[in-house]
């Protein structure tokens, strides 16, 4: 009989690109390497799915030789499927589609497994946890919105945490080996909320980027977290 193990995670900090210095991107990448980061989150945005533009294909694989951080690429753009062959080739490790963007998740998430990266999938704050129960035997993380998607230094969104608490259960409940990442408006304030709920991974941007001292922000929202992370 096959039975799933799970695994307890540990916390994971991913600054996210947004609030960077776009005229200098790898300083700055480079900086909240050596600060401690374990991932770097690249939002990219289409101005369709959500009304922002961002960043594409090639400015993360111009990152990709400059850094060893783990590149956790969230795809906020209309059928996502028709990119997934660029975003691996540009140096993705994980490729996070949003339920909402398409109709074919399941095809989406398999396809980006079977490119060699690690698959996840995203909600929107008012998209109701229980539709991603048939998601969870192709994902490797699940991404909770913690604001709507977008626009980057919005303020926290508590009223997803039992978004974020429904997906806990549901993968408890199933034995799966899946993160939950929360983004939107994350600081060393309000970690500790998130990770009450079974959230390990942590998107930071204005609060990592922006801070005087990332290493020092990077630690206490660590802190934070690990104070009241479940076991």
């Amino acid at each position: 009989m096959y039975m799933v193990i799970m695994m307890k995670h540990n916390v994971k900090i991913a600054p996210s690109l947004l609030a960077a210095d776009f005229a200098n991107l790898q300083r700055d990448v480079a900086a909240v390497e050596s600060a401690g980061a374990d991932y770097l989150h690249l939002d990219v945005m289409d101005g369709v799915f959500v009304p922002n533009i961002s960043f594409g294909a090639p400015v993360i694989a111009a990152l990709r030789p400059h850094t060893k951080l783990f590149f956790d690429v969230h795809l906020m753009i209309t059928d996502p499927i028709r990119y997934i062959a660029d975003f691996v080739k540009a140096g993705a490790d994980s490729i996070t589609i949003h339920y909402e963007s398409c109709e074919n998740q399941i095809e989406v998430l398999e396809a980006i497994r079977a490119a060699g990266c690690k698959a996840a999938v995203s909600i929107k704050p008012a998209t109701p946890a229980f539709v991603l129960e048939p998601l969870l035997p192709y994902v490797d993380m699940i991404l909770v919105m913690t604001v709507e998607p977008g626009f980057g230094g919005q303020k926290f969104m508590p009223e997803t945490m039992p978004n974020t608490e429904s997906i806990s259960r549901m993968i408890r409940a199933g034995g799966y080996d899946i993160e939950i990442q929360v983004d939107g408006g994350i600081t060393a304030a309000n970690a500790a909320l998130p990770a009450s709920h079974g959230a390990t991974v942590f998107v930071a941007g204005s609060a990592v980027f922006k801070a005087e001292d990332p290493a020092a922000a990077i630690r206490d929202i660590r802190h934070a977290a690990e104070e009241v992370l479940p076991e």
